[in-house]
């Protein structure tokens, strides 16, 4: 259970916690030779408000002094395609960390979100939505980690338009994608002392689409005696989301499940603008803001410089974790929370008037 505990505290997201743990030194983290050479990491500014919050994480890593570089590169949500120097500096430092792409409504424009899933493999989105102390929700001992599969069903871009007036669109489940998100959320939950898996379908309606995914989580599960797991249809599970969220610990979820259940629990938990989250596979990952960035294209926030920069700089955080730089991650995710928990410096979204400037200085401001 030693083991456990420290892996607890190196991957595991904390609720604010006072002065006195901070005097409190956990077991050393103790690196291999040359894991401190600074990292390059992609970024991706992105549309709207993405610019704004990408610039805070340059300027809290900066002042913090983290051991990594950025590669910037513009890439926009109308683009056809990704290009190709953005997916070799990807693939080179298998890091990247973007702002909000805004995806066009219909029209033939895929979306860069996707293809970016796609062509790296990133089958995992994971989004954490937890209470931060001194931002006020209907329901408290909120913390949902969703893990949601990337590459497949709904999203897998099967239309076609069979006879005018008709389409018919594909939703593609297979066994590989659903047992692998299934290890993920299962191992996921086990490094990080978490006790219940709970597994989100329609198989009462999709019985053989859905049905295989249950039937890969029931096997997967069957490996990890440790961890609880159930499962709840997705209708049922958003009532009980909104009714009741401190029942859920790991959800897992195909691809348009997890979209929308994510959504609400970050509504829940405070807004997307303070939830984390990022997008990993075997050799990559891509961290962003957790849930739809549904405010990239708001012209007043861009305008006012008042976009929410907490989401991206926690999402950063995790980003420093997945790079072994649990000590730099960790001061960051505690300057974010006592600026939180202080009050006196918050966006709009969350009941303040602050400039994107202003958290970004309090949060500098609070770095140990």
């Amino acid at each position: 259970m030693a083991g456990r505990t420290v892996l607890k505290h190196v991957f595991k997201s904390h609720p604010f916690v006072g002065p006195s743990y901070m005097s409190l030194r956990s077991v050393a983290y103790m690196p291999r030779p040359g894991d401190g050479t600074p990292r390059p990491v992609t970024l991706i500014p992105g549309d709207g408000i993405g610019p704004l919050v990408t610039g805070a994480v340059e300027q809290v890593m900066e002042a913090m002094h983290a051991p990594v570089y950025f590669e910037r590169y513009d890439v926009h949500g109308d683009m056809k395609i990704v290009p190709i120097e953005v997916m070799d500096s990807i693939r080179k430092n298998k890091v990247c960390i973007k702002g909000g792409l805004k995806t066009p409504v219909g029209g033939g424009v895929s979306s860069i979100n996707v293809l970016l899933r796609k062509e790296l493999d990133l089958y995992a989105s994971l989004v954490h939505c937890f209470n931060l102390q001194g931002l006020p929700t209907r329901h408290d001992n909120v913390d949902i980690v969703v893990i949601r599969e990337n590459t497949e069903g709904e999203y897998s871009g099967l239309e076609h338009e069979v006879v005018p007036g008709v389409v018919e669109s594909l939703k593609v489940i297979t066994k590989f994608c659903s047992e692998r998100i299934a290890k993920y959320a299962f191992e996921y939950a086990y490094l990080n002392n978490r006790k219940k898996v709970t597994a989100v379908h329609k198989a009462n309606i999709m019985k053989l689409a859905d049905g295989l995914f249950l039937e890969s989580c029931r096997e997967v599960a069957s490996k990890y005696p440790g961890i609880k797991y159930n499962e709840i249809i997705v209708d049922n599970c958003c009532m009980q989301l909104v009714s009741k969220p401190e029942q859920f610990d790991v959800m897992v979820t195909p691809n348009l499940y997890g979209n929308l259940v994510a959504n609400t629990a970050a509504g829940i938990a405070g807004g997307t603008g303070v939830m984390p989250g990022g997008n990993v596979g075997a050799d990559h990952a891509v961290f962003e803001q957790g849930a739809s960035a549904g405010n990239v294209g708001n012209e007043k926030i861009m305008e006012q410089k008042k976009a929410n920069p907490v989401a991206l700089l926690l999402s950063s955080a995790m980003m420093l974790r997945h790079l072994q730089f649990p000590s730099f991650a960790d001061r960051l995710e505690t300057a974010v929370k006592r600026v939180i928990a202080e009050g006196k410096h918050r966006t709009k979204d969350v009941g303040g008037d602050s400039t994107t400037q202003e958290v970004v200085d309090a949060v500098i401001a609070n770095l140990d």
